[in-house]
């Protein structure tokens, strides 16, 4: 119980510094990218360290299908496969720079989700 009081005093005393990392922590999940495809290829989707889609690609292939439902299977799929990537990237980010301040292992990190 006296460890995690001093690693709460020790945490408050390096707010200023803490803070300041988060905010760069922000700034580079926005450069976190991961990519991810369904359908060998034919959906291809990207997602950055802030959960956003910033590309979805539709190979000319898929279009001819004219196969509504497998063209949504297919988008969720490649989605669900780029967000998991980029959330792993995100924790691993996350944990780099906690175990970098000194923070405990495990410890949610308000604004991230924890990890």
């Amino acid at each position: 119980m006296f460890k995690e009081i001093g690693q709460m005093a020790s945490l408050l005393k390096n707010l200023p510094k803490i803070r300041e990392e988060m905010d760069k922590l922000q700034v580079k999940l926005g450069q976190i990218t991961a990519e991810a495809d369904a359908g060998g290829g034919m959906v291809k989707v990207r997602v950055n360290g802030h959960m956003e889609v910033q590309r979805c690609t539709l190979s000319d292939e898929v279009m001819k299908l004219d196969d509504r439902e497998m063209l949504e299977d297919l988008i969720a799929a490649a989605t669900n496969q780029a967000l998991q990537k980029v959330r792993q990237a995100v924790a691993d980010e996350t944990r780099q720079m906690a175990t970098g301040l000194g923070l405990p292992s495990g410890m949610n990190l308000p604004g991230l989700g924890g990890s």
